[in-house]
């Protein structure tokens, strides 16, 4: 062919033209249909960023729907560093409005250039900061950040979230998963420079409400009294649980040191830690209730019957062990209320090591509860194979078996409600919008038989009307309980302490209806240390003011002198309030306590109360139930000493009259006004 002619280079032009538009064709399905999705993910990645919006969690109730966690809508500050001519000057104004380092801040800006937080979920004053710096480049974007408006109070149980609303702790980490929600999402968009231009947002969905099984009222009043019995003995720590024997339901929980969630980060990881389920230690006396319980339940003893005490002294295994005072012949019932630790131990050589570790394990120790809470301890009892000789004996009066205040309290519930062990819980329900999601239950387990159960609880009596818990004693109310003394280690020795102990008590009332379970522990108070000496009381003052305002009827009646010594007196400390002698055997510790290194210096009682010594204005009580009566003066901060059922008809003093903070007020209650005044006309 010719290509001089023009046919043929025209030829020529369109097969090259051709090939070209193959190639360029064929590059460019290429490109577009097999390299579409990595070119435009590439596109995203340099025109786009996702940024998290802290989703917004539910609100977390108390079992009367009172708020004890919510979130709120605050402000976030971001920054495009791109549009900032002068990173410099722009950091070291940030820094002084927040308070933070201009190095930090300048190397936060010089991250990125499309987007960068400078600080998250302000407060309203430094966000004004910011804004009136009117500074190029620098937004704010709305977050959700959780906040509890009663600080400090049920501060272990509900927990804690780190600044993305992620549940750290407690109920907030158990039920994350439900309450937290779906985080919301903000689309920034920025051009070939990197110039942030638009931006989209996807609100976040709202978790599930939760509504515990605490009652903040109690709450407040296990707080209350803990609080005050840490400033009288000094104690490094303490622990209080009020529970529903009949059902499991945990109705307060108190631990001390305390911390508030709002700051979590600034206190220290001591104070956030729930000693309810996470401390262990040594039971001490309260122990001998297990024991006697397997006694009773197996046929090996009863009540009456009398043993020799030996005048205070055994021998085991070479060891010599001594009780706090010479006893000699106790029957079972005076062994428990005397808390013998000889006539516990014969109890328990009878029972046996086996049968006594059979019965330890069927009341949950060794094992944990269950409880819908993070970080429970499951306790520690050794194998029976791994038990020394002396060890029944030790055993038998609640030394070398590491037990927590939840396992402890969860099974004298069990000897409260006639043998059923329940599963403790503070999740009542979840609720998302009209819908209502009970939790799952699991349900109770028997490991005493009713008659045991009821004969236990009389021995427990006992122990409260002439034994070592005397000052447990309640006002209108029967009750039962145990006092416990038990030894820490001292360090240096590495021995048990003669004067560092945890001190304890555990009750329950009333005696043949129980609606309550209180237990008690105070570690390392410093003077008085025995359980019936410093934790009995605070059951006492507890235990009353939680009955009161639950409206449980007294099944007591009180001479009218002795309702009038008790509304002027303080009951005057009996003769024999010890259970423990610092000369107990020594042997090998099972568990120890963590507490604060430093003693505890101040007590600050909870939000809810009126401040220190100031004065209140005494209300007008009249035609009251006792519930509203027992809310109204537990906001005053008054002493209240209630007398009868019904509604109010008499209140010293007078209403209108003002006092201090603190001060006492008696109500007396009648079934109606129109009574009280016919018997009054009596008198």
């Amino acid at each position: 062919m010719d290509l001089r002619s023009s046919p043929a280079r025209v030829l020529l032009v369109a097969v090259v033209a051709t090939l070209w538009a193959g190639a360029a064709l064929g590059r460019l399905a290429y490109l577009q249909l097999i390299c579409h999705s990595d070119y435009l993910a590439r596109a995203q990645r340099q025109q786009q960023r996702i940024v998290e919006i802290s989703p917004k969690r539910g609100a977390i109730y108390d079992r009367n729907l009172r708020e004890l966690a919510l979130s709120i809508s605050v402000d976030s500050c971001f920054a495009v560093p791109a549009e900032i001519r002068n990173v410099a000057m722009a950091s070291r104004l940030l820094a002084r409005a927040l308070h933070t380092s201009a190095e930090e801040m300048e190397a936060k800006l010089s991250s990125s250039r499309s987007f960068v937080w400078v600080a998250r979920k302000l407060s309203p004053q430094q966000v004004a900061r910011i804004q009136a710096l009117n500074l190029r480049g620098i937004y704010f974007q709305k977050e959700n950040q959780r906040f509890y408006p009663k600080r400090k109070l049920a501060a272990h149980v509900i927990g804690h979230v780190d600044v993305d609303e992620k549940g750290l702790a407690g109920v907030e980490y158990a039920a994350d998963a439900q309450i937290r929600g779906k985080p919301g999402r903000m689309l920034i968009l920025a051009d070939a420079r990197r110039r942030w231009y638009d931006r989209n947002e996807q609100a976040a969905d709202a978790g599930a409400s939760a509504v515990l099984t605490l009652d903040e009222k109690i709450q407040y009043i296990a707080e209350k009294e803990l609080a005050t019995a840490i400033r009288d003995t000094h104690a490094l720590a303490g622990t209080i649980i009020v529970q529903d024997p009949n059902s499991g339901e945990l109705l307060a929980v108190s631990n001390w040191p305390a911390f508030n969630p709002n700051a979590a980060s600034s206190s220290s990881a001591d104070s956030r830690m729930d000693r309810a389920i996470g401390a262990l230690y040594e039971p001490g006396s309260t122990f001998k209730l297990i024991t006697l319980s397997a006694a009773l339940e197996e046929g090996i003893t009863r009540p009456e019957e009398v043993i020799d005490c030996q005048g205070g002294a055994i021998y085991i295994a070479n060891h010599r062990i001594r009780d706090h005072k010479p006893f000699g012949l106790l029957n079972v019932a005076q062994i428990l209320a005397h808390s013998s630790d000889v006539g516990a131990i014969k109890v328990g050589l009878r029972l046996g090591a086996l049968r006594l570790y059979e019965y330890i394990r069927a009341f949950g120790f060794g094992s944990p509860t269950g409880i819908d809470l993070p970080g429970e301890n499951r306790g520690l009892v050794r194998r029976v194979e791994n038990w020394s000789a002396i060890s029944i004996g030790a055993i038998s009066m609640g030394q070398e078996v590491g037990v927590t205040p939840l396992q402890l309290a969860t099974a004298v519930s069990a000897i409260a409600n006639g043998g059923m062990l329940y599963r403790p819980h503070v999740l009542r329900e979840l609720r998302r919008g009209p819908q209502v999601l009970p939790p799952e239950q699991t349900a109770p387990r028997r490991v005493l038989s009713p008659p045991t159960a009821a004969t236990l609880r009389r021995m427990m009596e006992g122990v409260i009307l002439e034994g070592t818990g005397k000052l447990a004693r309640l006002d209108g109310y029967t009750a039962a309980g145990k006092t416990g003394t038990a030894q820490k280690i001292d360090q240096a020795t590495g021995r048990y302490s003669p004067t560092k102990v945890i001190a304890s008590f555990v009750g329950f009332a009333p005696l043949n209806n129980p609606v309550l379970t209180v237990l008690v522990t105070l570690d390392s108070p410093v003077g008085p240390h025995h359980g019936g000496e410093v934790a009995a009381p605070v059951f006492k003052r507890v235990a009353e003011q939680v009955l009161a305002y639950l409206d449980v009827p007294r099944d007591l009646v009180l001479a009218p002198s002795r309702e009038r010594a008790s509304n002027r007196e303080q009951p005057t400390p009996p003769s024999d309030v010890s259970d423990f002698d610092a000369a107990q055997v020594e042997m090998s510790p099972a568990v120890e306590v963590v507490a604060p290194a430093e003693p505890v210096k101040a007590v600050a009682e909870p939000a809810v109360a009126t401040a220190e010594g100031a004065e209140v204005t005494v209300p007008s009580l009249a035609g009251k139930t006792v519930r509203s009566v027992t809310e109204e003066c537990l906001h005053l901060g008054l002493h209240l000493v209630l007398i009868g059922t019904g509604v109010a008809v008499e209140q010293s003093p007078e209403a209108g009259a003002t006092v201090r903070r603190g001060a006492r007020i008696t109500v007396r209650f009648a079934r109606s006004a129109a009574l009280v005044t016919t018997s009054g006309r009596g008198r």
